[in-house]
C-alpha cells in the first residue's frame, strides 16, 4: 500500500467502527459546604451515614459513595476543592482519596474491626496491599494532598487578627481553592467508588469543604478512551483510628512488593511527599533528601521543599508572629514574620502538593520492589512529632 493512501484507509476503518454513544461532560458534587470535625461521640455511630457521609475516626475522616460516568470515549477529569475554616485556628494535613473497587476490605473495615492492626505489621497497618484470609486489601489512593491554611475565613474580621495584617495583604481571602488534573486516575473513577476527605483536625469547630469532580469528554467522534489502568502501591497516611503517623523511615527503608502478572507499558510512578513535625528542628523545618528506588537501582532522588510559603500569607489570618533580626539600610531592625512564611517538607499553610512523576518504561511479568527511603526522618519521641506521609500509585497503559 502507497504511503498517500494510508489517511483514507484509517477514515474507512473508523468509518466501519459502531460510532460511541458520548456522555458528555460532567460535573460531579462529592461535597457541599460539608462540616468535617471532631467529636468522640462519633466513635460507636459513625459507620451509620448522616445525608449519605459515613464520619470515621472521630469524624476526621468522611466518606461517601458516589457514582461517577463511566466514558466510552476519551475524557479529561480534574478535581476541585474549596476549604474554610469553622473555628480551627490551625494548619493541618488533608488528603483526598478514593478507594480502589478492586480492594475487598477497606476503612469500614478498620472502623467494624473486622480489619485489625493486628493483622498487619505492627509499625505500618494499612500502609501496603496484604492479603488476609483470602480477600485482598489495598492502600487509598489519594486524588489530592492540602494543607490547611491557618483559620482562613472565618477569623477575618477578628480585632487581634487586624492587628496582625501586613500592609501588603489588602484583604484575608474568604477560602482556599485547589485544582489539579487527574486523568491519570480516570480507571478507578468509574461506577461506584468510595471518595474520602481526611484532615487532621482536634477541634469540634473544624472546616467547612466543598469538593467536586469535573469530567470533560472530547469533542472528536470515535475518539476511543486510552486504555490504562492503576495500581495502587503504597500510602501512609493515617485515615483510621486504628493506624498510626508513619515515623518508622527513621529505622531504615520502606520496601513494597509488585507482584507483575503482565508486561506493564509506559510505567509511571506517582509519588507524594510531605513532613511533618512542627517543633524546633522537626521534619516540617528541616530539609530531608527522599529516595525512591525500583528492583534496587535510584529512579528519583530529591529534597522535597517549598521556599515560597510568604506567598499565601493572604489565607492565614491565625497564624503565629513573631519578630527577626535584620538589617535595613545598614541599621539593625526587627521585622515581623509569620510562622505561614517559613518554608517547609514540600507544603505550604494553603498549599496542594503535586506528585512526581517518575518514569519507569516497561516492566514485565514477574516480581518486583519499590523501596522508599528517608535516612535523616526523625522518631516521635515525647511531644516531638515526627512523621512523612508518602503514598504513591502506579499508572501504566493496557
Amino acid at each position: 500500500m502507497k504511503l498517500r493512501y494510508l489517511p483514507l484507509f484509517f477514515l474507512l476503518i473508523v468509518a466501519c467502527q459502531k460510532p460511541l454513544k458520548p456522555i458528555g461532560d460532567k460535573e460531579i458534587t462529592v461535597f457541599k459546604d460539608t462540616h468535617l470535625y471532631f467529636d468522640m461521640a462519633f466513635k460507636n455511630d459513625s459507620i451509620q451515614p448522616t445525608d449519605s457521609i459515613i464520619r470515621l475516626d472521630a469524624g476526621r475522616v468522611l466518606l461517601k459513595k458516589v457514582t461517577l460516568p463511566d466514558y466510552q470515549k476519551q475524557a479529561s477529569v480534574s478535581v476541585k476543592m474549596t476549604l474554610t475554616s469553622n473555628g480551627d485556628p490551625w494548619d493541618k494535613s488533608g488528603s483526598l482519596f478514593v478507594i480502589p473497587t478492586t480492594s475487598d476490605l477497606n476503612l469500614l473495615d478498620f472502623e467494624s474491626e473486622t480489619l485489625t492492626k493486628e493483622q498487619f505489621l505492627n509499625e505500618a497497618p494499612g500502609i501496603v496491599s496484604k492479603k488476609i484470609d483470602d480477600k485482598l486489601y489495598e492502600p487509598n489512593i489519594e486524588l489530592l494532598r492540602f494543607m490547611t491554611p491557618f483559620g482562613v475565613g472565618f477569623y477575618n474580621d477578628n480585632e487581634r487578627v487586624a492587628a496582625l495584617k501586613p500592609v501588603y495583604i489588602p484583604i484575608w481571602e474568604n477560602n482556599v481553592q485547589w485544582e489539579q488534573d487527574i486523568t491519570q486516575l480516570l480507571p478507578v473513577l468509574e461506577n461506584e467508588v468510595y471518595i474520602g476527605v481526611f484532615i487532621d483536625t482536634w477541634t469540634k469547630e473544624g472546616y467547612k469543604l466543598s469538593v467536586s469532580l469535573d469530567f470533560d469528554e472530547i469533542d472528536i467522534p470515535n475518539h476511543i478512551k486510552k486504555e490504562h489502568d492503576v495500581i495502587s502501591v503504597v500510602n501512609t497516611s493515617k485515615y483510621a483510628g486504628a493506624q498510626q503517623f508513619y515515623d518508622a523511615f527513621h529505622k531504615g527503608d520502606l520496601h513494597v512488593d509488585l507482584p507483575v502478572n503482565e508486561t506493564l507499558k509506559n510505567a509511571k510512578l506517582y509519588y507524594i511527599t510531605t513532613g511533618h513535625g512542627g517543633h524546633a528542628e522537626g521534619d516540617e523545618f528541616t530539609k530531608k533528601e527522599n529516595i525512591i528506588s525500583f528492583n534496587g537501582k535510584v529512579v528519583k532522588q530529591f529534597v522535597p521543599w517549598r521556599d515560597d510559603c510568604a506567598s499565601f500569607r493572604r489565607f492565614n489570618p491565625t497564624s503565629g508572629v513573631w519578630t527577626e533580626k535584620t538589617t535595613w539600610k545598614g541599621e539593625d531592625i526587627e521585622e515581623r514574620i509569620a510562622s505561614s512564611d517559613y518554608s517547609r517538607s514540600n507544603w505550604c499553610p494553603g498549599s496542594d502538593v503535586k506528585p512526581e512523576i517518575i518514569e519507569l518504561g516497561t516492566i514485565k511479568a514477574g516480581q518486583h520492589t519499590f523501596t522508599f527511603s528517608i535516612p535523616e526522618a526523625q522518631a516521635i519521641e515525647n511531644d516531638n512529632i515526627n512523621y512523612w506521609m508518602v503514598s504513591a500509585y502506579l499508572v501504566y497503559d493496557k
